[in-house]
């Protein structure tokens, strides 16, 4: 039993959902998202919630049914708060700028290193050390942070790289630790 996909989404008031075939809008405040809905689940929006069934109770279709759930929900929440990843250079000499809408790095490599940021993404630097990805889709923030944290992941004798804001590196000792 899939407990994810059996859960209604209720919808803010200035958010409406219609489903066209296999793909369903969702409207709201910050802009607008499409779910494809694969064709062994079934979505009905009435009275400001959203209820997602399925056909039968295979394995495959489970799975069907919560991912189609979450990712309706990521939508909803995309199109009312939007999503935002905040990241931090961590290392002497390292700082971000922008060039128009691409975000430019000098992560210690001998050329900079420039990253485009995908539709609907926005990329900010309220410093020259901070990086913040904002955007209404989860996935396409989410892969923009990982191709910004990819560049120069931290390391573990001096704690540099590219970190997201929050993450704790667990740190080693080094070689001379031990005489």
């Amino acid at each position: 039993m899939s407990r994810i996909g059996l859960k209604q989404i209720v919808l803010p008031e200035n958010v409406t959902v219609t489903v066209d075939g296999n793909i369903a809008h969702v409207k709201g405040p910050r802009g607008e998202d499409k779910v494809m809905i694969p064709h062994l689940i079934h979505v009905n929006v009435e009275d400001g919630h959203v209820h997602c069934s399925r056909d039968n109770d295979e394995k495959r279709t489970k799975q069907l049914h919560g991912t189609t759930r979450a990712n309706l929900n990521n939508a909803v929440i995309g199109v009312t708060h939007g999503y935002k990843k905040e990241l931090t250079l961590v290392g002497i000499g390292y700082r971000a700028q922008l060039r128009g809408k691409d975000l430019v790095l000098f992560v210690g490599y001998s050329h900079e290193i420039v990253i485009k940021p995908l539709e609907g993404v926005t990329i900010t630097c309220p410093s020259a050390t901070e990086i913040v990805v904002e955007g209404n889709d989860k996935q396409a923030v989410g892969q923009v942070a990982a191709e910004i944290h990819r560049t120069r992941e931290p390391e573990p004798y001096n704690g540099k790289g590219v970190l997201y804001k929050g993450e704790h590196i667990i740190r080693k000792e080094g070689k001379r630790a031990g005489k």
